[in-house]
C-alpha cells in the first residue's frame, strides 16, 4: 500500500449528529466479559453509525465457519440486532481481513475499504485499520502483501474448514511468541502517515492496530491530528475499553462501554 493508492470514501448522511468508532476487540469465545461489554454497547448505545475499524474477531477463516460455531453465530446476531436501529460499518484488520460479503451481508452490516475518507459537512477523516502504516515490521508487511493478494486468499479457503482452523491456531501461538520476544512494537510510519493526509486532503485519522490509544499532533505540513483508537480486553490483566465518539459540529471524545444496568 502507497500513499498514492485509491481511498475509499464514506458520505455521512445530513441526518447523523454522533458516530463511534471502535477496533481492536479480538473477540473469542473465551473471553466473555470483552464480549458482553461489546454486546451491551453496540445494542445500547444512541450514536447514529457505529464504525469498526478491523479485527473485530481474533481470527476469522472464512465466512463458512460460523455455521458451526456458536460464539460467531451469537456475534452475528448482535450484528444483525444493532443494524436494524442505526448503520453499522466493518473495515478488516490484520486478524479479520478474511470476512466476506456473505457473513456482512446477512448481518447487515456495510464494508469499508481500508482506508476509507469519512466526509462529514466540511471534515474529512482518514479512517483506516492501521496495520499498513506500520512499516518498521518488515515480516508482518510481508505476509501482508501475500495475504491480501485474492489467489491466495482463494487458496487458504479452499482449504478444508479444519485445516484452515489448525493454521490459524498455529499462525496465533506464533504471534504471541513473538510479541513476547520483541522490545518494540511499531507504530504509523511518521512519513507515510503525512503522505496519507495530504493524499485524502485531510487533517484529520483515526485508526487502531498499535493497541496504544493517544492522540497525535502532527507537525506541518499535515498540522493534522492523528487518533488511535483502544483495544478492548476485560477478561485479563488491567482492563481496556473505550470508544471514539465524534459528533457533527466536530467536537471528539473518548468514553468507556455502555455496561448493561440493572
Amino acid at each position: 500500500m502507497t500513499a498514492t493508492q485509491a481511498f475509499g470514501t464514506l458520505q455521512a448522511p445530513a441526518s447523523w449528529q454522533t458516530v463511534d468508532l471502535i477496533s481492536d476487540l479480538h473477540l473469542q469465545a473465551s473471553e466473555t466479559a470483552t464480549f458482553a461489554a461489546w454486546r451491551d454497547h453496540m445494542v445500547r448505545t444512541q450514536a447514529d453509525a457505529v464504525l469498526i475499524l478491523g479485527d473485530l474477531f481474533e481470527v476469522w477463516v472464512g465466512d463458512d465457519a460460523v455455521a458451526s460455531d456458536p460464539f460467531l453465530q451469537q456475534c452475528a446476531e448482535v450484528l444483525k440486532q444493532t443494524a436494524q436501529h442505526r448503520a453499522v460499518y466493518f473495515m478488516p484488520g490484520n486478524r479479520d481481513f478474511l470476512v466476506g460479503p456473505a457473513f456482512l451481508g446477512a448481518c447487515g452490516v456495510q464494508a469499508l475499504p481500508d482506508p476509507t475518507v469519512l466526509v462529514w459537512g466540511e471534515r474529512r477523516t482518514v479512517l483506516t485499520h492501521g496495520d499498513a502504516l506500520c512499516l518498521d515490521d518488515e515480516a508482518y508487511q510481508r505476509f501482508r502483501l501475500q495475504a491480501r493478494d485474492p489467489a491466495w486468499q482463494a487458496a487458504f479457503l479452499a482449504r478444508p474448514l479444519s485445516e484452515r482452523l489448525a493454521l490459524a491456531q498455529s499462525m496465533r501461538e506464533q504471534s504471541k511468541a513473538h510479541n513476547q520476544n520483541v522490545a518494540y512494537f511499531a507504530d504509523a510510519d511518521a512519513a507515510m502517515t503525512q503522505a496519507w493526509l495530504q493524499a485524502a486532503q485531510s487533517a484529520h485519522m483515526v485508526h487502531g492496530h498499535t493497541h496504544q490509544p493517544a492522540d497525535h499532533a502532527i507537525p506541518a505540513p499535515s498540522a493534522a491530528l492523528r487518533q488511535v483508537l483502544s483495544d478492548w480486553a476485560l477478561d485479563h490483566g488491567a482492563p481496556r475499553a473505550e470508544v471514539l465518539r465524534l459528533h457533527a459540529d466536530g467536537s471528539h471524545q473518548r468514553t468507556l462501554p455502555l455496561h448493561a444496568r440493572p
